[in-house]
């Protein structure tokens, strides 16, 4: 029986993007029934929201969604679709692999690790308090009269919370995921020297918990320590798990390690539920003129086809990627050695050389 899986197109580039990797999953010879819905800025007249009910519901009806990038409305008090399907199917996961890949502009050509981010808790929380506003002065007075320092009155306030089960599950995932892909090294990333109560606390229980996965090297790092270390010397590291402020800032760090988020994928993970996505912004500015790279999306794609247990048909899409990159011919003008490469090709052009690649392989298996 085919998966039956939501497809999120996106707007902006997402549309583009989408197709071309629906396209080379189908290519590889797994069958899928896609549920396509729609979300993001050009739903809101329709809706009222970017993230519509049935949304969710066709996700929790499918458990797997993978979505093109969306456009978060500005100055609208809408927040972040990709926040809020976080939120409401409890994704505490985003996983960020991070492979350079030959043929992709970088400084860099020893790089492979994973960076695997706490979603749910830490300073993205969203527990905040506006500037001036009663409640706000109220807790400035507590803090005060708790032995806190006496904070201006026209602080504005964000809690950062870390708790002791937010942290397990986290960092058990890291390990988890190390085992099952064969990685060798989790490394738990912090300030725990200076916040000694949050950070001190996630660094503590990740010690607990790497007692149990003997198996699996673990060492913990200073954040800003971390971030110089993977400038310099990125071969050295392998699983970086991290509270959620830090994993959204290293994840794009290392992004940037192997030539971009263009050729970055991630994945947002929960007990339940799985949401596949391209990782870059929805790009209006180039939305429908077949320009953009794909990469990033079709290799959410192949995380999704892990995910599914589809492993081969994952290895096949990833090497057609990987092989049409390398080779420099069919890829878009980011992928050229020179971005105004008068030989680069369209979105659509490009994901016909990965789904003939795919077919080549199929056939002389």
């Amino acid at each position: 029986m085919p998966y039956r899986i939501t497809l999120i197109p996106g707007d902006g580039v997402g549309p583009e993007v989408s197709e071309a990797t629906r396209r080379a999953i189908e290519a590889t010879g797994v069958a899928v029934d896609w549920e396509v819905i729609n979300a993001g800025a050009e739903v809101i007249p329709q809706y009222g929201t970017p993230l519509p009910e049935h949304v969710l519901e066709s996700i929790r009806r499918n458990r797997v969604a993978i979505k093109g990038p969306l456009t978060t409305p500005v100055g609208t008090g809408f927040r972040s679709v990709n926040v809020a399907l976080r939120k409401e199917l409890d994704l505490y996961a985003c996983l960020r692999p991070c492979h350079k890949y030959r043929g992709v502009r970088s400084r860099y050509d020893d790089v492979d690790l994973v960076v695997v981010r706490e979603n749910m808790e830490d300073l993205y929380a969203g527990v905040e308090f506006a500037k001036g506003e009663p409640n706000t002065l109220r807790l400035l007075d507590t803090i005060h009269q708790l032995g806190g320092p006496r904070l201006p009155d026209d602080a504005g306030i964000s809690i950062k919370s870390i708790s002791v089960t937010g942290t397990q599950r986290i960092v058990r995932f890291a390990f988890e995921h190390a085992r099952k892909y064969h990685r060798q090294k989790v490394t738990a990333v912090h300030k725990a020297n200076i916040m000694k109560f949050s950070d001190g606390l996630f660094l503590e229980v990740a010690r607990e918990v790497a007692r149990g996965y003997p198996d699996v090297q673990f060492e913990d790092a200073i954040v800003d320590n971390m971030c110089m270390q993977l400038v310099q010397k990125p071969e050295l590291y392998d699983v970086l798990v991290l509270p959620n402020l830090y994993g959204d800032i290293v994840s794009d760090l290392c992004a940037g390690l192997i030539g971009g988020l263009g050729v970055a994928p991630g994945a947002n993970l929960g007990d339940q539920y799985a949401v596949f996505e391209a990782t870059h912004g929805s790009a209006p500015k180039y939305a429908g003129q077949n320009k953009v790279n794909p990469t990033g999306m079709m290799l959410s794609g192949v995380m999704m086809l892990h995910y599914l247990g589809e492993h081969e048909a994952a290895d096949r899409l990833e090497r057609a990627i990987a092989d049409v990159i390398a080779e420099g011919k069919f890829v878009t003008y980011d992928l050229k050695p020179r971005r105004d490469d008068p030989t680069a090709v369209g979105t659509s052009l490009m994901a016909d050389a990965i789904i003939s690649r795919i077919r080549q392989t199929v056939q002389t298996q």
